[in-house]
């Protein structure tokens, strides 16, 4: 499988650094993170009757300035943003052109186009019970309680399915004393929102160059999981991860996810477009337009610069799609213009 072409992250972290742009983006908010589908209306259906989602918007856009955003010439797309609580995402169908290739069937957790959400739940038996009685695909052998000798990750309790494309989901429930204090209220519904977005990545110092000391997000916690749970949550023989999340002021989080053993994660294939089904994107508002101009100068992109999409009608009529160092999909749009 080919690879993209991008910098080697030693080298990448030396332009960085060096690079008189190298201030950070000053991230304002993580607004979403959204992927690829093949029938919107599937998608749709799944997220609302098994995970309680609500639809709050459906629009299609066909401009020349959106198909410069997402890199593919003749874009007509479909995109549904999908609430959970506080979060949301987006579901994108390209109505044309037609033809994005599927999620490789082969996929791996530690493959670098890994990437998923973790929706939190109130109950892990309930919620699997459910995933279960609708026929989900499941990545993890079942839901797993991490060891309590792990101090940062023990008592969480997870479980990895897909959804009709493909796409890795998680849930996750908290016990008392880790996740945010809203995981912890009293409720009667089953599925409360989305904690992060994970993401694999080969060098976890390069990524947090990319992300902490060039976006601006600040590091939240740090872990290193393995064991017999880790392995069966994952579904990868041997497992051992180094995980860093990451924070916006205001959204979910971002976690990445180094794969120190097996060493063998398959990189990002090097033709990835937006249309293609393992495509995930993460999208955040940036203070002053001009950092995203800065940005671009020294991360590879999607876009051919800052673009005016100038519709607004999925709330923002500029942005630039990035690639961060290992192919992951950054959407960055100015907070002084519209919101979604």
């Amino acid at each position: 499988m080919r690879t993209l072409r991008l910098l080697p992250p030693v080298l990448l972290v030396l332009v960085l650094l060096l690079s008189p742009a190298a201030t950070s983006a000053q991230i304002a908010e993580l607004i979403s993170a959204g992927m690829t589908v093949s029938d919107a209306d599937r998608s749709v259906a799944f997220y609302e009757e098994v995970l309680d989602f609500e639809k709050v918007s459906d629009i299609e856009v066909d401009s020349a300035g959106h198909s410069r955003l997402v890199g593919v010439f003749g874009a007509r797309m479909r995109v549904v943003r999908m609430r959970l609580g506080m979060e949301t995402i987006e579901l994108t169908e390209y109505v044309a052109p037609a033809g994005g290739r599927p999620v490789p069937a082969d996929s791996r957790s530690h493959d670098r186009w890994f990437q998923h959400v973790a929706i939190v739940v109130s109950d892990m038996d309930a919620a699997y019970a459910r995933l279960r009685a609708h026929g989900v695909g499941q990545v993890s052998t079942a839901p797993q309680r991490l060891p309590d000798w792990n101090p940062n990750a023990g008592g969480i309790e997870a479980f990895y399915f897909q959804d009709p494309d493909g796409h890795v989901l998680e849930a996750i429930r908290f016990p008392e004393g880790k996740g945010d204090v809203r995981w912890h209220g009293p409720t009667d519904r089953l599925f409360l929102g989305i904690d992060h977005t994970a993401i694999v990545v080969g060098d976890t110092d390069a990524s947090r160059q990319f992300y902490r000391d060039r976006l601006g997000l600040t590091v939240a916690g740090e872990s290193e999981n393995w064991g017999p749970e880790q392995e069966r949550l994952n579904q990868v023989f041997g497992a051992r991860l180094r995980i860093t999340t990451l924070r916006a002021p205001v959204g979910p989080a971002v976690e990445l996810l180094e794969y120190l053993a097996p060493s063998d994660g398959r990189a990002m294939p090097s033709d990835s477009r937006s249309n293609d089904l393992w495509h995930w994107r993460i999208h955040m508002r940036v203070a002053d337009s001009e950092r995203i101009e800065d940005l671009a100068r020294v991360a590879p992109w999607v876009s051919p610069g800052l673009v005016e999409v100038g519709d607004g009608m999925l709330g923002y009529d500029r942005g630039l799609l990035l690639r961060d160092t290992d192919g992951h999909a950054v959407l960055l749009t100015p907070t002084e213009r519209s919101r979604p």
